[in-house]
């Protein structure tokens, strides 16, 4: 498609978007009597109107049932985390006994590490990428530490080439082969938070598992956002959290997956709990784990189901719309950013470098911009103006117009603003 920078080219692609009614379903901040121009669902997800439905339901259910909500309520609580795993296995591409909720995102990896980071005397070596989200990298540290070893022994960071934004597929290949024998675990993002790469996570798990290691993901930036096929690529486990591209609510319950071929394995430790125990007899109390067989048997607290409500509105909206109908917008929505920024660009004659990749396999909800000859000043007038987005030092903004709630008008009016301010600073 030839695009084109005007208001009537932007509100033409609006007219033809299969997915416009669900902008309506979202409450948006206001400035100035209108919707903010929102870029920054890959933090928190704007929250849909159908949320406080679901989350009052519960506290209706509290109100007049009390302990009875557990059993009969609407939706019971005892198995409210069920309703969870056909959608979210559509979501993520798994089984429904391979996915589950429970915790946040950090605490599930923790607690998958407890299971499939064992390391040896000679296999203790865990391999992720650079400049991982922080709280992966303290996760990292702290594990090896807890079995005894050095950080920069155990932890091998796969490094950007110099002058590079991006990791190559090529480059991390060669790093696990190199690691060899004493590879325990392959930890990666799905999506790099800083700088929107995403990963060849089908590629990585088959190299990792040719050396011998376990493989995991952390998809905070890649459930509800990406195409994923985790049971096909045989993926070991992944977390995700649920408050960014799945609008669930600040800081809410982690989604996670556990392949099947692991379910049945009386060797693997974990960490247990009640709610991880044999659903038919857990109100028997009794003493001895039987873990459920599935996903849900790495729980291990029963549910926060008020943080599930809002979640559950989020998912079920998925369920409606399918990965592959936001998959076909973002990629549209994303390529049309791309050009208002390249256009707006030639206009006042700045320069704008799109960190993430230009090829569409790459990428998926998320331009990160590093703004040359720019500062805060630029992104402290975006956000006056109405444009919520985010700001990385040293001076990089990450856009992701998120194919549920952005519009192309969106991306047009955006162009604008950012050219005044640019203009004006």
């Amino acid at each position: 498609m030839t695009f084109q920078n005007t208001l009537q080219f932007a509100q033409q692609l609006d007219s033809q978007d299969e997915l416009k009614k669900y902008r309506d379903e979202f409450i948006f901040p206001q400035h100035k009597n209108k919707n903010v121009i929102y870029f920054t669902g890959n933090s928190l997800g704007l929250q849909p109107k159908s949320a406080k439905t679901y989350v009052n339901e519960v506290m209706n259910d509290w109100a007049n049932l009390a302990v009875e909500g557990h059993f009969y309520a609407d939706k019971p609580w005892w198995d409210y985390h069920e309703r969870f795993a056909n959608p979210l296995s559509k979501i993520v591409g798994a089984k429904p006994s391979e996915v589950s909720v429970m915790n946040t995102l950090t605490v599930n990896l923790h607690l998958f590490m407890v299971s499939f980071y064992r390391p040896t005397k000679t296999r203790y070596k865990i391999i992720c990428e650079e400049k991982a989200f922080p709280s992966d990298q303290y996760m990292f540290q702290s594990q090896v530490n807890f079995h005894g070893y050095k950080p920069e022994d155990a932890i091998v960071e796969i490094k950007r080439r110099e002058g590079e934004h991006n990791i190559r597929l090529e480059d991390i290949l060669a790093k696990i082969e190199e690691v060899g024998d004493e590879l325990a675990l392959v930890l990666f993002g799905g999506v790099n938070y800083y700088t929107g790469q995403v990963f060849d996570m089908k590629t990585i798990t088959e190299a990792g598992h040719k050396q011998g290691a376990k493989v995991g993901f952390d998809l905070a930036h890649a459930a509800g956002n990406i195409k994923l096929e985790l049971h096909d690529w045989n993926v070991d486990f992944a977390a995700w959290c649920s408050y960014k591209y799945m609008n669930s609510g600040p800081g809410n319950a982690s989604g996670c997956f556990v392949h099947e071929k692991h379910h049945n394995d009386s060797d693997l430790p974990r960490f247990a709990g009640w709610w991880g125990h044999n659903k038919e007899r857990r109100f028997k109390m009794e003493p001895n784990f039987d873990p459920v067989n599935g996903a849900d048997g790495w729980q291990i607290s029963n549910l926060p189901i008020l943080s599930l409500a809002p979640y559950l509105a989020s998912v079920e909206m998925f369920a409606a719309v399918g990965m592959d109908k936001l998959i076909t917008k973002r990629n549209q929505i994303t390529a049309y950013l791309e050009f208002i920024l390249h256009e707006i660009d030639k206009e006042v004659k700045g320069h704008f470098e799109i960190l993430t990749p230009s090829n569409q396999e790459e990428r998926a909800c998320q331009l990160s911009v590093f703004l040359h000859g720019e500062g805060r000043p630029l992104f402290d007038y975006l956000m006056k103006n109405g444009v919520i987005t985010d700001w990385r030092e040293p001076n990089v903004i990450r856009l992701a117009p998120v194919p549920l709630y952005c519009s192309y008008e969106d991306m047009y009016n955006f162009g604008q603003i950012l050219k005044i301010g640019i203009l004006e600073n």
